[in-house]
């Protein structure tokens, strides 16, 4: 049993990460049993976590035990997705007794936290703060129940719970964490917390690092600063107080660009993005210094021991038999959700990530010539998709359910419902190529092509987020040629198309069918580069020693 009245990370410490860190995400997918995540920024906390218990550091970390989850994907009776709010039950939680109350919306709100501790799931020790107890009345019961609740006023109060509910526990049980880390801007509360102990911005300077993922300025979250006020967003400190120290003189209060300010150091999370964010906020005064660390993935988590074996052994036979054994494990639920009957010896291509509308999901079904290269026998192809739109985006429910319909018209084609970490895992274990064709410059990282090389899968990309850092085109991935980024979307979208389509025909089927063992000298070379650059203890590592020791 843990005292979580004088709590310390309860493992012997590496002394290269002795520096006390809490890591303040909005999601973490940890392990399918808890369901707390929506995508990409939460595969990331996740690998996190689970590197930073490998390296033994110093680090807790500290998220919101969603009662409903982020959603389950489930289907009508057409087939098209539907959204189900199941409650979920976590035994594997440890109770900390600890209650706590913070204002929320000039209420106080009562606010329990749980733990996880480090053997359940191979991770850092973690927090998980639910406001779903019967002190509560019922609105306020619901500021834990759903991730990235549609309602404005909620999310407010949900970062309100992360931010000031986070830092509120480490004083709570002695923690007194040296560093304060924000993946992406939602625990930002916490800085007016911290703030109110000691009342200097240039004290938060050396407590706070903050990870932007968002690559556009006009993605970045602004809110009515009087909205804030009013939710108790910033923890008791005087409005004009919040003006002077975070220089918002107009009523719109830019999250990225606040946390930009307090952060002693900020970080992309690739090269390119590392760029783009430098470009983006360049014309802003009295912001961190933003350096770039590419994000990455747990290999013991991700990779399948067996596969990786036979690769390292460079041994193709018993390669290829496993790589057929885990094809079908996948074409299993694949016949189960779609009565579809797949075969382990033709190429399987997957299109697997969160639905939106950048990512192109449908790109390649608005092609007759992809349609008909579906159709040809002669070199046969299979093609998944799979992936968990925003359920308030209609537009990419309606690329899901549009392509679900055109699943129907062919025997090879199937869309999944259900991506989460074990579908996920099947996909990248289970697919030949991993395709991936956002529109440039709009995907700050991906981190999914990562954990498909670790199982085999061959990168098929345009050249965005943490590809370039890692294609050697032909040899370890397949890249899409580069099109002007200057010109109109649509134009870009159909250069992209034809480019896709070209390198598929031309390169990537024919390696497939015709000269297999340079098929698997690229299966290789893409295993090996992937565990050397993108493997998630390398990001732990670099956070401590270009983020965390600088501040």
């Amino acid at each position: 049993m843990e005292n979580f009245e004088s709590f310390s990370v309860p493992y012997k410490i590496n002394p290269e990460y002795k520096k006390k860190t809490a890591y303040f995400s909005m999601e973490f997918a940890i392990d399918q049993a808890l369901k707390i995540y929506s995508g990409g920024l939460g595969f990331l906390a996740g690998s996190h976590m689970r590197s930073a218990y490998e390296l033994k550091q110093n680090l807790v970390g500290i998220g919101i035990l969603w009662k409903y989850g982020y959603y389950d994907q489930i289907r009508n009776p057409d087939q098209s997705m539907n959204v189900l709010f199941q409650e979920k039950i976590y035994s594997f939680l440890q109770e900390t007794d600890i209650k706590f109350d913070i204002n929320i919306n000039n209420h106080p709100v009562w606010v329990k936290a749980l733990y996880l501790a480090p053997e359940t799931f191979g991770t850092a020790p973690m927090f998980f703060l639910s406001t779903d107890i019967p002190e509560n009345d019922y609105l306020a019961q619901t500021t834990s129940h759903k991730l990235y609740d549609s309602d404005k006023a909620a999310r407010i109060a949900q970062n309100v719970l992360l931010g000031v509910g986070g830092a509120k526990l480490m004083d709570i049980i002695g923690f007194e964490p040296e560093v304060y880390h924000f993946n992406e801007a939602h625990a930002l509360a916490a800085s007016f917390y911290l703030y109110n102990k000691h009342k200097d911005v240039k004290k938060l300077k050396k407590q706070i690092a903050f990870t932007t993922h968002t690559p556009e300025e006009a993605g970045n979250e602004k809110t009515d600063i009087r909205l804030l006020e009013k939710m108790s967003f910033f923890a008791g400190v005087p409005l004009n107080t919040v003006r002077e120290i975070t220089e918002t003189w107009d009523d719109t209060f830019n999250h990225t660009l606040v946390a930009l300010r307090f952060a002693g150091l900020s970080n992309g999370v690739s090269k390119i993005h590392g760029a783009v964010a430098n470009r983006m906020w360049r014309g802003y005064e009295n912001i961190s210094k933003i350096i770039a660390i590419t994000n990455a993935q747990n290999g013991k988590y991700w990779e399948d021991a067996e596969l990786a074996r036979q690769i390292k052994k460079d041994n193709y036979d018993k390669y290829i038999k496993r790589k057929k054994e885990l094809k079908q494990q996948l074409f299993d639920v694949v016949a189960d959700q779609t009565g579809q009957l797949f075969d382990p010896n033709v190429l399987t291509i997957v299109w697997g990530r969160r639905f939106a509308a950048y990512k192109r999901p449908d790109l390649i079904a608005t092609s007759e010539r992809a349609l008909e290269l579906i159709s040809d026998t002669k070199m046969p192809i299979q093609m998944i998709w799979a992936g968990k739109p925003y359920p308030m985006d209609y537009g990419a429910v309606s690329i899901f359910n549009k392509l679900v319909h055109l699943s129907k018209k062919y025997k090879n084609v199937a869309v999944l419902v259900g991506y989460e970490l074990k579908l996920s895992a099947l996909l990248k274990k289970g697919s030949d190529v991993w395709l991936n064709n956002p529109r440039v410059t709009r995907e700050a990282s991906g981190t999914s092509g990562m954990s498909a090389a670790m199982n085999g899968s061959v990168n098929f990309s345009t050249f965005d987020g943490w590809i370039p850092e890692f294609a050697k085109n032909g040899k370890n991935c397949f890249v899409v040629p580069e099109v002007d980024i200057n010109l109109p979307v649509h134009e870009q979208d159909h250069l992209d198309l034809n480019n896709i389509m070209e390198t598929f025909e031309k390169k990537v089927l024919p390696t497939y069918y015709n000269t297999p063992e340079k098929w698997f000298e690229i299966v290789k070379n893409g295993y090996t580069d992937v565990m050397k650059q993108f493997e998630s203890g390398r990001m732990a590592d670099e956070y401590y020693k270009k983020i965390y020791n600088k501040i």
